[in-house]
């Protein structure tokens, strides 16, 4: 069943300039700015005015339509982004040889070494616009941040994949570096 007309407009929030150009929405705000590209959804993105971004979809079968919402939240997580930014923190997990991590190249490297004891050392670049580095007041914990939402969560998750324990059990090794928790870098006021 195809619904003949389905859209959603997203407010552009005061202080934030936003500008579409054939299904690629540039964001432009306090902390810097981000573009994402749509261009593999074949949904209609344009400015209605100043303020408002609208997200429609002609003659849209049912998974088509979920694209409308899609595109509406990576929207909102650019705005986000810009005006909050991203923080994951991450800890090392050991049982027994200590996880130690070195960060090079001004926060966008980082060493894993003595994982499990082995001697291979493991490096993981970061995104683009990511940065990581050691917690001042904790122990065993990284700081990952940046603007994008998705940068800096794939660059967790490779931090996080880099140290898989193979050819043992994972219920008793469970060695390793967590995400412990996501938050922004700007905190609200509360």
């Amino acid at each position: 069943m195809k619904e003949i007309n389905s859209f959603q407009l997203v407010k552009v929030p005061e202080g934030l300039e936003a500008t579409v150009k054939s299904r690629t929405i540039t964001i432009k705000g306090p902390r810097g700015s981000l573009t994402k590209s749509f261009k593999h959804l074949a949904v209609d993105i344009y400015m209605t005015d100043k303020e408002t971004i609208k997200i429609e979809k002609w003659f849209g079968k049912k998974k088509q339509i979920a694209a409308v919402r899609t595109v509406c939240s990576h929207i909102n997580n650019l705005f986000k982004g810009v005006t909050k930014g991203y923080l994951y923190k991450m800890r090392a997990v050991y049982a027994h040889f200590p996880i130690n991590c070195a960060i090079s190249e001004g926060g966008t490297l980082i060493e894993v070494r003595n994982f499990l004891g082995e001697k291979y050392i493991r490096k993981v670049r970061m995104h683009e616009g990511v940065t990581v580095e050691n917690s001042k007041g904790q122990k065993d914990e990284l700081i990952v941040q940046g603007n994008s939402v998705d940068a800096v969560s794939q660059s967790a998750a490779l931090i996080q994949q880099s140290t898989t324990v193979k050819n043992k059990d994972i219920r008793k090794f469970l060695d390793g570096l967590y995400v412990s928790e996501k938050t922004t870098v700007v905190k609200d006021e509360d």
